[in-house]
C-alpha cells in the first residue's frame, strides 16, 4: 500500500510539512512517493496509490497555482482514492485567524472541486531571510495583527508537529 504525498510549497515550510508527512507514513509500515507540485518534470503514476495527502501553502489568501493545477488534472485519480488536504498558512497559528484559514482551504476546495476525505489547518512559518521592508510590514501589521515580532528571527515555526502527526496517523489508520 502506497501513500502519495503531494506538495505546493513557495517558502519551504509546506516541503518540510509533507517530509515530515512523508515520515510519519513510513513509520506507520507504508511506501510512499514525495511529489513537488511545481515539478513540471515529474510523472505521477497512481498505481498503487491507496491514499493521497495533498499540502500547500497560502500566499496572498491562494495556494499555488501549480498545486490547484494539479489537482484539476488528477480529479479523477483522486476521486477514487482516500484523501486528506493540509492547508499551511500564519492565519491558522491563531484563534482569530482560523476562520480566514479555512476560507482560504474553502476558496481552493470551490475552484478545484475537490472534496477530500479529511483536511487539517496548519500552521505555517515565518521566514524573514527573504522578506523585503514591504513584505515585513505587510507581515507585521496584517498577518501577525500587532503581535510581538522580532525581525531579526529570520525563522520561526508555528507548526504543530504533534497535531499533524496525530491527524496523519489517525487518516493512515484505514491503509
Amino acid at each position: 500500500m502506497t501513500v502519495l504525498i503531494v506538495f505546493g510549497s513557495v517558502e519551504g515550510q509546506t516541503k518540510k510539512v509533507a517530509k515530515f508527512v512523508e515520515k510519519v507514513s513510513r513509520c506507520a509500515g507504508l511506501s510512499t512517493r514525495l511529489v513537488d507540485a511545481a515539478d513540471e518534470r515529474e510523472t505521477v503514476s497512481f498505481d498503487g496509490v491507496t491514499s493521497v495527502i495533498l499540502a500547500a501553502s497560502v500566499h496572498e489568501r491562494r495556494h499555488p497555482a501549480r498545486f490547484e493545477g494539479f489537482v484539476l488534472a488528477h480529479e479523477k485519480e483522486l476521486d477514487t482514492r482516500r484523501t486528506m488536504f493540509l492547508s499551511v498558512s500564519l492565519s491558522a497559528a491563531f484563534p482569530e485567524g482560523r476562520e480566514d484559514a479555512q476560507d482560504y482551504a474553502d476558496e481552493m476546495k470551490m475552484r478545484t472541486e475537490f472534496d477530500p476525505d479529511c483536511e487539517l489547518l496548519v500552521a505555517g512559518a515565518v521566514r524573514t531571510r527573504s522578506y523585503d521592508y514591504y513584505a515585513t510590514q505587510v507581515l507585521r501589521h496584517v498577518v501577525l495583527r500587532g503581535r510581538n515580532f522580532d525581525p531579526s528571527v529570520q525563522e520561526y515555526e508555528f507548526t504543530d508537529w504533534d497535531e499533524l502527526e496525530s491527524a496523519v496517523a489517525e487518516f493512515l489508520k484505514s491503509d
